[in-house]
């Protein structure tokens, strides 16, 4: 294949863009994060629904209130995991999002089994899928961030909430980076038939290598001194983060796509981009919750 000069000048340009954003929201403050992953959110849900409706097309003939209504049952799980510190006034957003689950825990479901005329228990169960991959996942996201926020009242007096998604973040595309760079070199075994591009070479010397270089660079960079932390996010990127790749490229093979969406010209769309993340973040979570990190 020929090189192309404009189509590599719109892979970098979008790719700085899309790394400022992501740096700026991730790095500026809670409430950058916060509308950061609010927008990823339902931009994940956009494309998923969209490649279930490929899947099945009886799902693209649910009702307007179940489509957005369960999008935004899941932000409501975000809302609720936020902390003291996400706050209007008086009203936190852990009290708005535990009204809305109420709400739509109750409301929902009797309006799409009484009233609507496309009900099935089949994109019911697509749609509850949707939540526990996406919704969940970002609910927790939230939670990871606000664990490390010290506040007093809705004042935040020592905001260190930011590390532990960067870590992980991090760690992912580390893995990404060497994964491709170890396997251009060296791999020759296929490693899925899902995705024929991976080798088992490419896997586990990328695994290897983030393990080394994130544990290595958080201690002696950026002085992470808890290198049990670094080492478990690091390897949670490594094996549930290529799982989750392998996850998303399933449900575009079988949507029959090459891409989940349009994010990204040369890209990809939010799924593309975020396939190992929504499926790492509940298990660091996990790790977080039962080792007090």
């Amino acid at each position: 294949m020929a090189f192309n000069v404009q189509t590599f000048k719109t892979r970098a340009l979008t790719a700085v863009i899309f790394a400022i954003i992501m740096l700026a929201g991730l790095l500026w403050n809670h409430w950058s994060f916060f509308i950061l992953f609010t927008v990823i959110h339902f931009g994940c849900w956009v494309e998923y629904q969209k490649l279930i409706g490929l899947i099945d097309p009886e799902y693209q003939k649910i009702t307007p209130i179940h489509k957005y209504g369960v999008m935004l049952a899941g932000w409501a799980f975000m809302l609720f995991m936020a902390g003291n510190a996400y706050a209007i006034g008086n009203l936190t957003f852990h009290v708005v999002g535990k009204v809305l689950l109420l709400v739509s825990g109750v409301v929902l479901p009797i309006w799409l089994v009484l009233l609507s005329k496309n009900f099935s228990i089949k994109t019911l169960g697509y749609s509850l899928l949707g939540l526990v991959y996406i919704s969940v996942s970002w609910g927790l996201m939230i939670g990871i961030r606000s664990t490390g926020l010290l506040t007093q009242g809705s004042q935040v007096f020592l905001d260190m909430g930011w590390i532990i998604p960067v870590i992980l973040i991090a760690s992912i595309w580390i893995n990404d980076t060497m994964a491709y760079i170890v396997g251009s070199f060296i791999g020759k075994t296929p490693f899925s038939k899902i995705s024929p591009k991976k080798t088992w070479e490419g896997t586990g010397g990328g695994a290897i290598l983030c393990v080394a270089v994130v544990t290595l660079g958080g201690y002696f960079l950026f002085h992470v001194k808890d290198i049990v932390t670094l080492i478990v996010i690091s390897l949670i990127a490594a094996i549930v983060g290529t799982t989750g790749d392998l996850l998303e490229s399933k449900l575009k093979r079988m949507a029959g796509v090459k891409d989940s969406g349009q994010l990204m010209p040369g890209h990809g769309g939010f799924l593309d981009r975020f396939d190992s993340l929504i499926l790492a973040t509940p298990f660091v979570w996990l790790y977080i919750i039962l080792f007090g990190i």
